[in-house]
C-alpha cells in the first residue's frame, strides 16, 4: 500500500476510490473495468500536474519519504560482491554510515554512503542515517584504501546531518567532518557522489565531494534543515516552507549554482513509487560519469575537483 503525502491527499482519495471499486467488482458480477479505468487516468493525470508543479517544501517531504530506497537497496541493486568494512580503528563503528569493496557492473570500487533505516527498529540502530566522527573516520578509512588500490569511490548521500550530539562533539565530529571533506578532495582516484534523499549539512558534503556530484530530481541539498532555518530567521519552525524556497535546495536549483552537475530524473510521484526504477536510473548516470572520469590522471582529477568547488556559486 502506497504511503501517501499530505500535498496528495487527492490523488489518495482516487486511489481509495479505485481500489474500492477493484474491490466491489472482484466480490460480484458487476462489471466496473471501465469505472476502474476512467479514474485510473484521472489519478495518473492528478499525480503527473502534482509533481510538475512541487515546491521546494514539498520535494523536502518527497526526500524525506520513508518508502525510499535507502543505502542497502542501492547496494543490492547496483553493486556485486560487496564487502562490508566495518570501523574507524579509533573507537568503534557507526552504523548510519556504512561501507565496503564491491563490484559495479564488472570493476572494482568502494562505495559509501549513508543509512537511515526503514522501520522503527533499524531507524534507531542506524541513528536515523545521522553520522558520528567513528562514522565519518570509516569513511576516511575506506577512502585511503581505494586510493591506496586505486578503486573509484563511489557514495550515496541521505542525511538530515551529522549527529549533533553532546558525544559525537566530545569525540570530535566537527574535525571529522572536516578530514572526511579534505579527503574527498585529495582522492587520486575518480569520486562520484550522488544525493539519493536529503543532503543535510556538513554531514552530507563530507561525502558528497566528488569529482561528479549526481542528485535525484526530487532530492534536496542544503547547509542546514528548513525548519532549523526557519527557526533562526524566524523564531518559528512554522516557516519552514519560505525558508526552503530561500534557501535553493532543490535539484534545478543547484544545477544552476554549480553545486551539482547531473539531475537524475525519478519515476513518476517519486523514488518511493518504483525504487527499482530509480535504482536502475541512478545506476546509469553513475556509470556515465566513471566513464568521463577514467579518461582522466589523477592529476587531473585533484585539478578538476579543486576548481569545481572553488567555482560553485559563480553566475
Amino acid at each position: 500500500m502506497a504511503s501517501f503525502l499530505d500535498f496528495e491527499k487527492p490523488i489518495a482519495e482516487l486511489q481509495a476510490r479505485i481500489d474500492e471499486l477493484r474491490e466491489t467488482a472482484a466480490g460480484g458480477s458487476v462489471d466496473l473495468d471501465a469505472d476502474v479505468a476512467r479514474l485510473q487516468v484521472k489519478s495518473d493525470k492528478l499525480l503527473r500536474d502534482t509533481y510538475a508543479r512541487l515546491t521546494p517544501w514539498q520535494k523536502t517531504q518527497v526526500a524525506r519519504h520513508g518508502d525510499r530506497p535507502h543505502f542497502k537497496h542501492y547496494v543490492a541493486g547496483l553493486f556485486s560482491d560487496f564487502m562490508p568494512l566495518a570501523g574507524d580503528r579509533a573507537f568503534g563503528d557507526d552504523q548510519a554510515i556504512q561501507g565496503g569493496l564491491a563490484r559495479f557492473r564488472g570493476r572494482g570500487v568502494v562505495v559509501i554512503g549513508h543509512e537511515k533505516g526503514d522501520d522503527t527498529a533499524s531507524r534507531l540502530r542506524h541513528n536515523f542515517g545521522m553520522g558520528k566522527p567513528e562514522g565519518y573516520r570509516k569513511a576516511i578509512r575506506l577512502m585511503d584504501l581505494a586510493d591506496r588500490f586505486g578503486l573509484p569511490v563511489v557514495t550515496l548521500v541521505d542525511t538530515s546531518g551529522a549527529f549533533p550530539g553532546i558525544q559525537a562533539e566530545e569525540r570530535g565530529q566537527a574535525e571529522a567532518i572536516a578530514r572526511s571533506t579534505a579527503r574527498c578532495l585529495s582522492l587520486g582516484v575518480p569520486m562520484v557522489s550522488a544525493i539519493v534523499g536529503e543532503g543535510g549539512s556538513g554531514g552530507a558534503v563530507a561525502l558528497a565531494s566528488g569529482n561528479q556530484v549526481l542528485m535525484f530530481e526530487n532530492a534536496v541539498y542544503s547547509v542546514i534543515s528548513p525548519e532549523g532555518c526557519a527557526s533562526i530567521l524566524w523564531r518559528t519552525s512554522d516557516r519552514a516552507a519560505d525558508a526552503a524556497e530561500a534557501m535553493k535546495v532543490t535539484a534545478q536549483d543547484l544545477k544552476a549554482l554549480g553545486v551539482i552537475d547531473t539531475i537524475v530524473p525519478e519515476p513518476l510521484g517519486g523514488a518511493q513509487r518504483d525504487p527499482k526504477r530509480a535504482i536502475a536510473a541512478l545506476g546509469d548516470a553513475i556509470a556515465l560519469s566513471l566513464g568521463d572520469l577514467d579518461k582522466a590522471s589523477p592529476g587531473q582529477l585533484l585539478a578538476g575537483r579543486r576548481k569545481k568547488f572553488l567555482t560553485i556559486g559563480r553566475l
